[in-house]
Formats: structure tokens, sequence, C-alpha cells
């Protein structure tokens, strides 16, 4: 028995590389498979997202007896009205603050240059550092090159959504089915499945949806929550390009564990070109805002925290930047849980029908 399991397992790990070996050698057939995906992907992600935010909405809206398709309309009215109210209060600034940070680049590493500079003549950085040490000289290398990988990964950013008409054309429709069809949407898709196994993949879809839910709806409430006390404390304090770094501090924050700290790196730096104690105070605004968060924002919003080891998490992280960069990073956490929650079925599954009495 031991043998012959042995040899039917290594039959199929042989099956299955006879069948990656050859759907290489044929990808031409897969080709207009794989550029439908890159053109649907960023639209359906993009329509996924808001379909977790405005479906509490929509489903308030339909328990008080409102069609599901008018209440959808509504929104996208109300939606309307918040983006032209942003694009003529907020934006303005917002794109004022980015041109500037982008065009004063190479002034604000000069000025943090000579910063670094008078902390050396000072003394202050030569009590800690060898007297031989070129500190000031390899971190204006080291911000140069990371200026040129940022704007290397920005103009990559913008040629996979180079096709943005296309991606604004889309995702409003797709985030208009999904939300007119409801919990219909997924119960619809285990229709595919055979009968026996209806029951299982509704069960699943429904997990999978309330585990999205309550990661994605969590998320922008506690990052919103933590940007608004970031603005705020920035305001007080004076901090140039406050609004820009708060926006890169939100999107940022969506990444667990580490992107608190990528998101303390660029508010620290602009802090310290302006004055080393500014850069202090900064740092205190983030770790109050975040500790805030923790202790206050998050459990109330999430009731406990997610079913997600903290190392397999940093994993993830490693895995998603590695694929993906940020984008990648943003969206590892949330596949895992719907990858997890698949396997976790499939595996009980498997071992009920083994368990199964025989009649």
């Amino acid at each position: 028995m031991v043998n012959n399991k042995f040899y039917r397992i290594c039959t199929a790990i042989i099956l299955l590389l006879l069948i990656v070996y050859l759907g290489d050698k044929v990808n031409f057939i897969f080709r207009p498979l794989t550029s439908l995906i890159h053109i649907i992907i960023i639209p359906l992600l993009i329509a996924g997202f808001f379909y977790y935010l405005l479906r509490p909405l929509v489903d308030y809206m339909e328990r008080h007896k409102m069609n599901r398709a008018l209440s959808v309309i509504i929104i996208y009215v109300v939606i309307a009205l918040i983006l032209a109210g942003f694009s003529v209060l907020v934006w303005p600034s917002l794109r004022e603050q980015l041109w500037n940070f982008i065009e004063n680049t190479p002034d604000l590493i000069s000025s943090l240059t000579n910063q670094l500079t008078e902390l050396e003549q000072n003394g202050f950085l030569s009590r800690y550092l060898p007297e031989d040490s070129d500190l000031v000289s390899r971190l204006s290398d080291f911000l140069s090159q990371g200026i040129t990988q940022v704007s290397d990964y920005v103009a990559g950013l913008f040629s996979v959504v180079s096709n943005l008409v296309i991606i604004l054309a889309t995702f409003p429709i797709m985030l208009y089915y999904m939300l007119k069809e409801g919990s219909k949407f997924g119960t619809n898709l285990t229709l595919l499945l055979p009968r026996h196994y209806r029951k299982d993949g509704e069960e699943t879809v429904h997990e999978i949806d309330d585990a999205l839910s309550n990661y994605i709806v969590g998320r922008v409430i506690v990052n919103v929550a933590l940007g608004i006390l970031m603005y705020i404390g920035f305001l007080i304090l004076g901090l140039p390009y406050a609004l820009l770094l708060t926006m890169v501090s939100i999107i940022l924050n969506f990444i667990p564990y580490v992107g608190a700290i990528l998101a303390a790196i660029p508010v620290v730096i602009v802090g310290f070109i302006e004055s080393p104690s500014m850069a202090i105070w900064s740092l205190v605004i983030i770790v109050i805002a975040q500790q805030i968060q923790d202790n206050l924002v998050s459990p109330y919003v999430y009731g406990k925290k997610l079913d997600i080891h903290p190392l397999t998490t940093v994993i993830l992280l490693l895995v998603g930047a590695d694929l993906g960069n940020i984008l990648g990073m943003i969206i590892v956490i949330p596949l895992y849980m719907i990858l997890k929650i698949i396997v976790r079925k499939i595996h009980y599954r498997i071992v009920e029908d083994k368990t199964e009495p025989v009649e």
C-alpha cells in the first residue's frame, strides 16, 4: 500500500510537470487569454474594492424598500458630487504640492545634505560615528538612487495604467452589476459547480465574502482615521507638503506592519529638511497617531485580530513585494485569505468523505 501510494504521488507530480512543460511550449495559445486578464485585472480589483465599501449602503437602502438598481444610481450621483467637490476643494492643493515636490526634489536633497553636514560640523554626528565616516556623501548617493528608483517605479505604474480610459469606462459598469446583484453575485458562481458540491461552494463563497468585507471596510476606516489624525498633527506642526504626505501615508498603511514604517520615512525626511526638531516632532505625531489607531480605532473596528500569524504576514509581504511591488504587497493578504478559506474547505471535504460511513 505504501509503495502504491508513493508511485501514485510520483506519477501525479510527473504528469503535473509534463502539463506545465507542454503549456509553456504552446503558450501562444494562451496569449489572448493572458492579454485579456491584463486588461481587466485592474478594473476588476478597483470594482471589487468599491463593491465591499458600498455594498453595506446599498443593502441598507434595500432594507428600506428601495430598488437596488435605483440605490446604486443614487450612490453614483452622490459619488459624482463628492468627486466634483474634491476636484474643486482638495485636488488643486494636492496637485500643487505634488508638482512642487517633484520640481523641488534636487533642492530638497541639497537641503538635506546641508543639514547633515551642519550636524557633522557641530560634532553631533561625530560622537556616534567613526572619524573616517563619510555618512553625508553615502546618504546623498543613497537618496539620489532612491529618487531614481521611485521615478522608474512611477513610470512603470503609469505604463500599467496607461489605458486609463478603459479602466474608467469599465470598472463603474462592473461595479454597477456587482452592487445590483449583491449576494446573488457570489451564489451564481456556485452554479458552475457540480450539484453535489454546491452547498459547500455557497458556504465557501459566503465565508470569503465576509472575510474580504471585514478586511477591506476595516482597513479603509482605520487608515482614514489615521490619516485625519496625522494631517491635523502635520498642520499644527507646520510640516511642508502635509496633504501630500498624508495621502501617501494612507495608501502605504494598507500594507500591514511594513506600511507604517514606509509611510514614516518621507515624513521624517521632509521634516528633517526643515530642521532636526521638526523631524523629531513629526515622528512623535506619527507614533501617537499609530498608538491611537492600534489601541482605540482598530479594536473597535475589527473586534478581533485577523486570523493570520505575524510571521506569515511578513513572508506574504516579501512575496508580494517580489511579485508586484507596492500593489503586490497590498493585495497579497486578501489573496491569501481567499486561498486559505478554499484550501481549508477542500481539506475538510476530503477528510469528511474519507470518514463518511459506507452504507
